[in-house]
């Protein structure tokens, strides 16, 4: 039986085809309008843009995913969603900008091609070494593509969606991005636990990922979230995506999460220690398979240098992103304690 194609996409059965087909370059902007008067627009590689034939003044949605080519469920349930839109099993009511964020790691299966594409927003594209590099063009093209969304909107909301290679002992946890002064919305505690998503980690200063770009910049409300382990396409068991999936529709559906206090089910971390690799006398002593989330009692040397030695304090401390290979300077490591309830 032939593959099924829509007109938006050309002989390409779906979004995330045509973009695999269509990698560095749009051949050229395209356009539906829905029986309903919303508009899908393809505005670039990676890029969607959903217009719903009228507005409710709610925040304009983006959702990025596959910033890191090899995390690829994020990618499917977002092709998944926009193949129910086209097909009519739902309405739009809701602006939104979806982004398949690099899709020439998403081709060759790695996290990324050259660089990292998650450490070169806010500005960081711009420097050497990154210059000119396609994932630094990536970057900047993003960021370009969410200023030009955010004109269009009141506010702005933005899910950034990745899976790990590391285990963790909460598979599923989002990071909210420094902005000095703002606390995390109520609501957005309830749009987490109706995602299946019950950890949350207070991040302790500005990044250069995306969602700190969209925040910081932006002002929009966003979040880094973690949804499960890295797997090829295909592999993936979507039935274990099926919170955030779920919780994506009902926003571009126009329904919020139902109240109820959902958001007492979400455990609230903050960073207590960012570890550093400090140079060749830098000892790291945490191990290299070790999940994160994984917690240490008090005392227990984490790392150690030619000044300095670290030792977990009066109160648990978990590791969260260890990495031991990274350069001189560059993050070796979070160490997170659980935020206690007012």
């Amino acid at each position: 039986m032939p593959d099924q194609t829509h007109p938006l996409f050309g002989p390409h059965p779906d979004w995330l085809t045509f973009t695999l087909a269509h990698p560095t370059t749009l051949p050229e902007p395209r356009s539906v309008t829905l029986p309903d008067g919303a508009r899908v627009d393809l505005t670039g590689t990676g890029l969607l843009q959903l217009a719903p034939a009228s507005n409710d003044n709610s925040p304009g949605l983006v959702v990025s995913a596959g910033v890191h080519g090899n995390e690829t469920a994020p990618i499917e349930v977002l092709n998944r969603l926009v193949t129910e839109l086209l097909d009519g099993q739902w309405i739009l009511r809701r602006r939104a900008l979806l982004i398949l964020g690099n899709p020439p790691a998403m081709i060759a299966g790695t996290r990324f091609v050259d660089f990292n594409l998650n450490r070169l927003f806010q500005g960081a594209h711009q420097k050497a070494p990154y210059t000119g590099s396609p994932e630094a063009d990536r970057a900047a093209e993003l960021e370009a593509a969410c200023r030009r969304f955010a004109r269009q909107v009141s506010t702005l909301v933005h899910y950034d969606l990745h899976t790990a290679i590391r285990p963790s002992k909460r598979e599923k946890f989002a990071l909210y991005p420094f902005v000095a002064g703002r606390r995390f919305p109520p609501d957005g505690l309830d749009f987490l636990a109706a995602s299946n998503v019950h950890t949350l980690l207070l991040q302790h200063k500005t990044g250069t990922t995306f969602s700190s770009f969209s925040s910081s910049t932006l002002g929009a409300e966003s979040l880094t979230i973690e949804l499960g382990q890295v797997k090829p396409f295909g592999q993936n068991d979507l039935t274990r995506f099926s919170g955030i999936e779920r919780s994506l529709r009902g926003l571009l559906k126009g329904t919020e999460p139902s109240a109820g206090r959902q958001g007492d089910n979400v455990t609230v971390f903050e960073v207590i220690e960012e570890i550093i690799n400090t140079g060749a006398d830098f000892q790291f002593h945490v191990p290299d398979d070790v999940a994160n989330f994984t917690e240490y009692p008090p005392g227990t040397l984490i790392w150690e240098d030619r000044d300095h030695a670290y030792r977990v304090g009066d109160e648990p401390e978990a590791i969260v992103f260890p990495n031991r290979d990274v350069p001189v300077g560059q993050r070796v490591g979070l160490l997170v304690r659980q935020q206690s309830r007012a």
